[in-house]
């Protein structure tokens, strides 16, 4: 039986979901685009928004393909974690600020586990102005005839980061679908060498506070020529006045390289990520 008051939301209570978003707009930014895309109607969106508190909620918990609290204290991580150690897991990760999702983890561990991977310490890293980095004039949006030449590139990138094949499901069918979404959202950059992609980045989360750049990746034989940072201040460029007033993402911290490069692009560290992969 749960100690504590917590509820799934629904649309009557979107005024209180987006203030509580607005608290955090990066750890939130997922759920923030789900909801302007979808309400609160979790049948719609596949996944579905629990809130803690009394008569003023004070925290959110997404559940869905990921698991996502939102200006989560240790009370309400303790209740999210009686709402769903009771019930099967449907996750394929949980992701947020680390002090959460690690707690979190200690409480459903018991339940869920084991994980395949827990990345304790993910720097969470904010731009809001142009890179103090000349633009790279040979990387732009993606078109959707090249959506084949991307998609190479993108299973090497996923592969890479998550430690296994996007192709293993259903051959790779839905998450080519995916780019295809974001190339035909003007959500994904890249840089060409003939037919062959060498640098790539998409714009995975967009929404009216910030944009969350993923799928970052540099060929392996160009990695270590300085490519990355003109190609990163290209993305931050555009998006800045295309897409958000911000751009996000964040980072493995055993990335040594890839932190130097988003460094020298301007970007700030706004705390720490941590995420739980099963």
């Amino acid at each position: 039986m749960l100690t504590v008051p917590i509820r799934q939301l629904g649309e009557p209570e979107r005024a209180t979901v987006e203030r509580i978003l607005d608290q955090d707009p990066y750890a939130g930014a997922q759920i923030a685009e789900r909801v302007a895309a979808h309400g609160l109607n979790w049948w719609r969106s596949d996944g579905r928004i629990y809130g803690y508190g009394g008569r003023r909620i004070e925290s959110l918990c997404w559940s869905g393909a990921h698991l996502v609290p939102v200006c989560a204290t240790s009370p309400a991580v303790a209740a999210y974690a009686d709402l769903l150690g009771a019930e099967s897991r449907i996750c394929s990760s949980i992701i947020g600020r680390a002090d959460a999702v690690l707690e979190l983890w200690d409480r459903l561990g018991g339940h869920w586990g084991p994980a395949r991977d827990i990345r304790a310490h993910q720097p969470l890293l904010v731009a809001d102005r142009d890179a103090p980095v000349a633009p790279d004039p040979a990387v732009r949006l993606v078109t959707l005839k090249e959506v084949d030449q991307l998609f190479p590139a993108a299973v090497a990138m996923y592969t890479e980061e998550v430690g296994v094949s996007p192709l293993l499901d259903d051959g790779g069918r839905g998450y080519k679908r995916r780019i295809a979404e974001l190339v035909r959202g003007r959500r994904a950059y890249a840089r060409f060498l003939g037919d062959r992609v060498i640098f790539k980045a998409e714009l995975a989360i967009v929404t009216r506070r910030t944009t969350q750049v993923q799928g970052v990746w540099v060929d392996p034989e160009f990695r270590g020529r300085g490519l990355a940072a003109a190609a990163m201040a290209t993305v931050v460029y555009d998006a800045l006045r295309r897409v958000a007033p911000t751009v996000s993402l964040y980072v493995n911290d055993y990335n040594a390289a890839a932190r130097r490069v988003y460094a020298r692009c301007g970007f700030v560290p706004q705390g720490s990520f941590a995420t739980v992969l099963f």
